[in-house]
């Protein structure tokens, strides 16, 4: 699926410190937590909590969140549909990083064990 040049420059340009209070937010109102949230991110990105919190501070952009990122090598098997874009078909690699994110965190927060979320 293709998406604008524009789409993927806003997302490249979106600040880290910006969504992840979205994230927080949408899983502390489904009873799940901070650690359980870090511990996503932890397994997509390599990222421990000082540096989920130094990249924070930094207020780095997506673009550099992802640069700075070890992706995890099962990262390629998250699919299905997130924020009308069906993953698997997402042809900016940036783009595809930022909405395998948002759908481990939409597992999180619709109440998917970790185990099966985190493989």
């Amino acid at each position: 699926m293709n998406t604008t040049v524009e789409h993927n420059e806003k997302m490249a340009r979106m600040k880290f410190s910006t969504v992840y209070p979205l994230y927080l937010n949408k899983i502390l109102k489904k009873g799940r937590t901070k650690e359980e949230l870090d511990k996503v991110i932890e397994w997509l990105t390599g990222f421990d909590n000082l540096a989920i919190e130094k990249l924070y501070d930094e207020d780095t952009s997506f673009q550099k969140f992802f640069d700075l990122a070890k992706l995890n090598p099962n990262a390629d098997l998250i699919k299905g549909t997130i924020c009308g874009y069906r993953i698997e078909e997402l042809n900016n690699l940036l783009t595809k990083k930022i909405r395998i994110l948002d759908k481990l965190v939409d597992d999180l927060a619709k109440g998917r064990k970790l185990d099966k979320i985190l493989f």
